[in-house]
């Protein structure tokens, strides 16, 4: 079944204390997930207003106004 979540995170979410920095997805690109993979880097360019969605490689395929 396919299913679309809408993600308003770009960027990933450190978790504190730890011995070590975690970082756990806040974008849904990661391969890895809950942590971070560094996919969030390509939505740098996603502009407001606008619902991007990305394909299994985490490549945008379509672009549209997002529907509040």
């Amino acid at each position: 079944m396919t299913r679309q979540v809408r993600c308003e995170g770009t960027g990933p979410i450190k978790i504190e204390p730890s011995d070590t920095p975690t970082w756990v997805c806040g974008c849904g690109l990661s391969k890895k997930p809950p942590l971070c993979d560094g996919s969030h880097k390509k939505t740098k360019a996603e502009e407001p207003g606008k619902l991007y969605s990305y394909d299994a490689d985490g490549e945008v395929v379509d672009v549209s106004d997002a529907k509040s």
